[in-house]
């Protein structure tokens, strides 16, 4: 058999290490040709292998993006209602902004694949964890770090391609994933053998296990903290229709992480590399110009004439913020390319330096906040989730007045809130999911009057088998037939 071998330095592992979900084999080569035991007998060769884990997240385009856009911070928003695509532009993601998914699109099936390629990364490092090279706390400190990648992971693939709890009734029971605890380059016989709840067991029993034993670690965003495991503990219980539990997480991570940005800092969070730009971000995954993923590059590109958009924000959501409101200044820009205006999203558009190079977010504290105001709503303390929402609001709109929505008003300002915060910021698609929603769009054009063309497809009803992505055609096919496809595909 192939020995695998792995090429370590102190601050990153280079190249790629083995897909265990069954779908390719990538060595690693190291100068001096050293065998992963070998090199795993030293300490620093576990921080090395841990931010290679890290680092799979920008290798794979964030769930895949190819260095050029795409990938899930375009997905999300693009097929539901939040994006129109320019139809002046190159038509890029179109199938899957139609909803045309088919398991030969890898607009929506490379995510399956990339992400088992971050937990075969992060399950690498826990082969090894036991070796007796660490110890004590740093010991468990890195067997907490990777754990959290690996149930990040996880829950960005069940999410996706499973059901979602509170979706529908039969969500718990229906059709999960495999759940990949071992490192085995050559496993080729990748199953669906858990149920949703079971996934979501696992999930939830990685970031328990991370949140009690993780050093706590605030400076750098690119690594998990405390505050940032309590915090996608929080959306996962959101998720899970488990509220008691969204809210105990969510309050201990704003326990530590209080900020949610503040107006005076919002601006500088998307658009510089101060200190500032980091103020109520618990998550982030590393980005830079000599390899990073150009971010903006998936919405628009700055040219000569200006930008050119591939998707641009949709009419009714963009005039529904408020003047007021500085998430519309920072997220958007109304400009002319060619003789026509846009109202370009310019979210992940950098200012200077690499143009959309930026660092991509994965979970901030107002998300947390919302996710804990939509919990305690649901569990009847209006009061608490009427002061969250304009915790929040204060910190957005200028002059604020705080309100004092009541009944199934503060739901719909709760939600409306989520939905101007998270703006293509790989959420919207997940909350229409997760509500048991439909996607309805505004059926305006791309152009910034609401003129032009309408996407081809306006709606996607509740139950339509499309909620679930397919899985590539070519996985299934190696792995033995294993891998049960979606129903409808």
């Amino acid at each position: 058999m192939k020995k695998h071998i792995i090429k370590l330095s102190l601050f990153v592992v280079l190249g790629a290490l083995v897909l265990n979900s069954c779908e390719r084999e990538l060595d690693q080569i190291s100068s001096s040709s050293e065998e992963n035991s070998i090199a795993m007998n030293r300490p620093e060769s576990f921080r090395a292998a841990v931010d290679g884990a890290y680092s799979a997240f920008k290798d794979e385009g964030y769930y895949k993006g190819d260095k050029k856009g795409g990938g899930q911070i375009i997905m999300a928003d693009i097929i539901s209602d939040n994006a129109v695509m320019n139809m002046n532009g190159r038509g890029s993601n179109k199938a899957a902004s139609n909803f045309e998914f088919d398991a030969d699109n890898d607009q929506v099936t490379s995510l399956f694949i990339a992400a088992y390629h971050v937990i075969s990364r992060a399950n690498f490092v826990l082969k090894y964890i036991n070796n007796g090279v660490l110890t004590g706390a740093a010991k468990k400190n890195i067997e907490a770090e990777a754990r959290g990648i690996r149930a990040i992971a996880h829950f960005d693939i069940v999410r996706t391609y499973c059901k979602i709890p509170t979706q529908s009734s039969d969500a718990n029971k229906s059709i999960g994933i495999g759940y990949k605890e071992i490192f085995n380059p050559d496993n080729k016989s990748g199953t669906r053998d858990l149920s949703v709840e079971q996934v979501y067991d696992k999930i939830i029993a990685d970031l328990l296990f991370a949140a009690n034993n993780i050093t706590q670690n605030d400076t750098d965003k690119s690594r998990l903290s405390k505050s940032a495991i309590y915090g996608i503990l929080s959306r996962v219980y959101l998720y899970k229709g488990d509220y008691e539990n969204t809210i105990k997480y969510g309050q201990l991570s704003l326990g530590i992480s209080p900020s949610i940005t503040s107006i005076d800092n919002f601006k500088s969070v998307w658009k510089t590399t101060s200190s500032t730009s980091f103020d109520g971000v618990l998550f982030q995954i590393a980005n830079s110009p000599s390899e990073g993923v150009t971010v903006g590059f998936a919405y628009n590109q700055l040219l000569k004439d200006g930008y050119r958009s591939e998707y641009v924000v949709d009419y009714d959501f963009f005039n529904s913020y408020s003047d007021k409101d500085i998430r519309k200044k920072v997220y958007y820009t109304t400009s002319d390319y060619l003789g026509n205006t846009y109202n370009h999203i310019t979210k992940w558009a950098s200012v200077g330096g690499s143009l959309g190079v930026v660092p991509i977010k994965y979970i901030r504290s107002a998300e947390v906040l919302l996710n804990v105001a939509e919990a305690s709503y649901r569990k009847g303390k209006f009061s608490i989730a009427l002061t969250l929402l304009n915790e929040l609001r204060t910190q957005r709109y200028e002059g604020y007045t705080p309100g004092n929505e009541s009944g199934t008003s503060l739901l719909e300002a709760i939600l409306q809130e989520r939905r101007f915060e998270l703006a293509f910021e790989n959420d919207r698609w997940y909350t229409l999911k997760r509500l048991g929603l439909s996607v309805n769009r505004s059926g305006k054009g791309f152009y910034a009057n609401g003129k032009g063309e309408a996407s081809a497809r306006q709606n996607l009803e509740v139950g339509n088998y499309k909620w679930q992505w397919p899985i590539s055609n070519s996985t299934i096919q190696k792995s033995n037939q294993k891998i049960k496809q979606n129903p409808g595909y």
